[in-house]
């Protein structure tokens, strides 16, 4: 990780925030407990067999030095994937992929796009898109 602090809120789920030094000081002297703060990163949820597993959203891979299991997109490809399509073989500028099939993927200047899972063996459907940054806009009200 590339970040010290992380705060959790109790709620129907466990709400995980980071916060830098100071607003973690602030915290920890308030007399209530906090709706939200810092930047939402994922939620802790516990399954059926009582174990808490964490759910990262896009923005906690900010926090996090990113060596391997990327993918870099082309430009076209990388507006393409902000709007829920699926990544070709030749879409892709570069990638690091060992163990884990779950991506995280990159346009050129490193803003981070989504998450992807990659097939290998597919040239056309190379990385399936999980979620991505354009998927907000896209929500059916």
């Amino acid at each position: 990780l590339k970040h010290e602090f992380f705060g959790i809120v109790e709620g129907k789920f466990r709400d995980v925030y980071a916060v830098n030094e100071e607003v973690w000081r602030e915290i920890e002297n308030l007399k209530i407990k906090p709706y939200a703060f810092g930047t939402f990163v994922g939620t802790i949820k516990v399954d059926r067999n009582l174990v808490e597993k964490f759910y990262p959203n896009i923005e906690f891979f900010y926090f996090v030095d990113i060596k391997k299991n990327f993918a870099i997109l082309k430009p076209k490809t990388a507006f393409l994937f902000t709007t829920g399509k699926d990544v070709p073989k030749n879409g892709v500028k570069e990638y690091s992929w060992q163990g884990s099939k779950k991506l995280v993927i990159l346009n050129e200047e490193g803003v981070i796009l989504g998450l992807g899972l990659i097939n290998p063996k597919s040239n056309g459907k190379f990385i399936k898109n999980i979620t991505d940054i354009g998927e907000f806009i896209r929500r059916h009200k």
